[in-house]
């Protein structure tokens, strides 16, 4: 079948998990051996013809290892690390880095000048908890909502918010970022993500095609089963060539399964079309949601951890992107949405000037869904100064998509 064919189905990520210490001079070593595990394992695919778009490392909390007594220091050991992988060849490769969790209220105030300095090299989340009665910390809460507002004075446009997130309920070993983080006490591993909406987009266009006549039950039992089929083909490829890589320096811990959308593929919204939403928010939106986070828990003989369901990353789609100019959904609707898939409120546009306490209170709207329903959810919000709800954007990074600034309620 042609969606058997490798172009449909590309490894957004082959992403390392590993421990760094306070000795400096083991970090040299650390790192180049996660670089020369990625860089052989990315071969074997692409000897296969898939496509690997990215490396990426993950670190334990850089509380651990950077010294972070004051920001002049915790600089310069970042430079030390961005200095290790700038000698080494990645061969075209995109090579991220992520520096792992922030866990006190003076290790989040250090990030914002951090990701200006070193951008997609000082990746980096929080996690929130929640106490016994599903109540959030919002002390927590409020010093990550000074940071997303402090990273959007002090970065171009905002952008730098695009390496910060805050995370709900969500555990280790995410390979996409910059959600990802690793505690010390596991084993050095590696995750493989995925980029799989053009799969979306071709096996429900042939489906189309065949069954224009048939009740709504039986297009959508139709359509879970061949999504289904399509991307267990390609996890089986992918496993059989995992099967052959034996390291015995990181161990296979799963596979990420959500679609991951980007720029330079289909958009999502052209997967709800195809199952017969207009447009992502109206009725019908949820529905359509909950069957694709279905398919992508479907999967079968690996193991499937961190998102592993819908991704609905607002600028790095460009469908999503237009709807919001042309006023098709709205931050409630991305959060309705997230009750039954993804990944929370991922990469959206907010108004440069939006008050902390709406930012915090976005933030344990989207705790509260993810505690409650026991899902993995984050928040990464673009505050973009200057501008309010519905002017256009004007990112230049290649990772960004331009559209209206969204009100926050």
């Amino acid at each position: 079948m042609s969606y058997k064919k490798t172009k449909y189905c590309k490894v957004r990520t082959v992403t390392t998990f590993l421990s760094l210490s306070k000795d400096k001079k083991s970090w040299a070593k650390e790192i180049q051996k996660a670089c020369a595990f990625c860089k052989d394992l990315t071969k074997k695919f692409e000897a296969k013809n898939y496509e690997v778009q990215s490396i990426r490392i993950v670190t334990n909390a850089f509380g651990e290892y950077l010294d972070t007594s004051s920001l002049k220091n915790a600089s310069e050991d970042l430079q030390s690390i961005k200095d290790i992988i700038d000698k080494i060849s990645f061969d075209g490769l995109r090579i991220r880095f992520a520096i792992g969790e922030a866990k006190t209220y003076e290790e989040i105030a250090l990030l914002p000048e951090l990701i200006r300095d070193y951008g997609d090299l000082c990746n980096a989340c929080v996690n929130v908890p929640s106490n016994n009665l599903g109540i959030l910390d919002n002390e927590l809460i409020e010093h990550c909502a000074i940071a997303v507002n402090r990273i959007s004075k002090i970065t171009p446009r905002g952008e730098g918010n695009f390496n910060f997130t805050v995370n709900f309920n969500c555990e280790e070993f995410i390979p996409y970022f910059p959600a990802s983080y690793f505690n010390s006490s596991s084993k050095n591993s590696y995750v493989i993500g995925l980029e799989t909406p053009d799969l979306l987009v071709k096996v429900l266009k042939n489906l189309v095609k065949k069954h224009s006549h048939v009740s709504h039950t039986e297009f959508f039992e139709e359509a879970y089963a061949r999504m289904c089929e399509a991307l267990q083909y390609h996890v089986d490829e992918l496993k059989t060539i995992l099967d052959t890589h034996a390291n015995d320096d990181f161990i296979f811990a799963g596979l990420d399964s959500s679609a991951a959308p980007s720029k330079n593929c289909s958009s999502m919204v052209k997967v709800y079309k195809l199952l017969g939403v207009k447009h992502f928010g109206i009725s019908g939106s949820i529905e359509v949601s909950s069957l694709l986070t279905k398919v992508f828990k479907s999967i079968k003989n690996m193991p499937l951890l961190g998102f592993s369901g819908l991704m609905l990353a607002v600028i790095e789609d460009e469908g999503l992107a237009k709807d919001i100019t042309n006023k098709k959904y709205d931050i409630r609707s991305l959060l309705a949405n997230s009750a039954v898939c993804g990944i929370g409120l991922d990469t959206v546009p907010i108004p440069g000037d939006t008050p902390l306490g709406k930012i915090s209170a976005l933030m344990r709207d989207t705790g509260t869904l993810a505690f409650r329903l026991n899902k993995p959810l984050t928040v990464r919000l673009f505050p973009y100064p200057k501008l309010k709800a519905g002017d256009m954007t004007a990112y230049e990074s290649d990772d960004l998509c331009n559209c209206a600034v969204l009100e926050v309620p």
